[in-house]
């Protein structure tokens, strides 16, 4: 889902806050107001950019008069050298405003860039590829829209939005005699029907109990390949298979061949590298 303009600019305006709340002494004991800049928006690394709407509203927010000029849209590949935007202005908005939209940027973009090795990985199977939870604080929405930029897909945005099982709910059941079974079923009944049913296994005789009791998906967490095929088997076809945990770009590939139907993989967001970007100056 790609962020609202209202939902951007909330966002937006809490970074500027951060970096431009007191001001910036550096650019305003230097620069006139009256310079006009010229700027560009570089690439210095090759990837998938995402985040360019982003990058534009932190410019708008600092100085409404300032003109934005995208050269390249969310989803392209780029190369280094390449020029993705072009900004012109006052000179000493343009330098306020730098920080922020490049780290938004970069940022975007490391996350979209990574998705599209993922994808690429599994694009001979049937598998897709999902983001998580371990997302930046504050910027969950930003980053899970930068995962579909890349070509993967969305889990759950919150806590609210799907039923997902976990070792830790489990473990406090079980002090009370309580099971895999019985955590299905009692999802289901406190739970709409509407609302999906996700529970994580850590064996395939697991997965049978949660695929007899009907979990609408079950978890496979850091299962070997034989165990995860079994546990594939078990699912019948009718209820979905999601791989997890120790999932990397050198394994992600056998991981989809065992037959799942999703692979989620924290690291798209919680350990990516940022895209090497920058912004060049010149006056006018």
């Amino acid at each position: 889902m790609k962020p609202s303009v209202s939902r951007i600019k909330s966002i937006v305006v809490k970074a500027l806050e951060e970096d431009l709340g007191q001001g910036d002494i550096t650019t305003e004991a230097l620069i006139s107001p009256s310079v006009i800049g010229k700027a560009s928006l570089l690439m210095k690394s090759r990837g998938v950019l995402a985040g360019i709407q982003v990058a534009e509203m932190t410019f708008e927010q600092v100085d409404s008069s300032i003109r934005f000029e995208r050269l390249v849209q969310d989803g392209m590949k780029v190369e280094p050298g390449d020029r993705v935007a072009s900004i012109t202005g006052k000179a000493a908005s343009i330098l306020k405003a730098e920080r922020v939209a490049l780290n938004f940027l970069q940022r975007l973009s490391g996350v979209a860039t990574e998705t599209a090795k993922y994808v690429e990985a599994v694009s001979d199977t049937k598998a897709k590829i999902l983001d998580t939870r371990k997302t930046t604080p504050g910027l969950r929405i930003f980053e899970k829209y930068a995962v579909k930029v890349g070509g993967g897909h969305n889990h759950r945005q919150n806590l609210g939005e799907q039923v997902l099982i976990k070792d830790n709910h489990l473990m406090v059941m079980w002090a009370s005699g309580m099971g895999v079974s019985d955590a299905v079923r009692k999802a289901r009944e406190n739970t709409p029907l509407t609302v999906t049913i996700e529970i994580e296994v850590e064996t395939p005789k697991e997965a049978q109990e949660a695929v007899a009791a009907g979990a609408d998906i079950i978890l496979l967490d850091n299962m070997g390949l034989m165990d995860m095929r079994r546990a594939v088997k078990a699912a019948k076809g009718t209820t979905l298979t999601e791989a997890s945990g120790g999932i990397t770009l050198d394994n992600v590939g056998a991981v989809a061949k065992t037959g799942v139907d999703y692979i989620s993989v924290g690291a798209l967001t919680h350990s990516v590298k940022a895209l090497d970007i920058s912004l060049e100056i010149e006056l006018s």
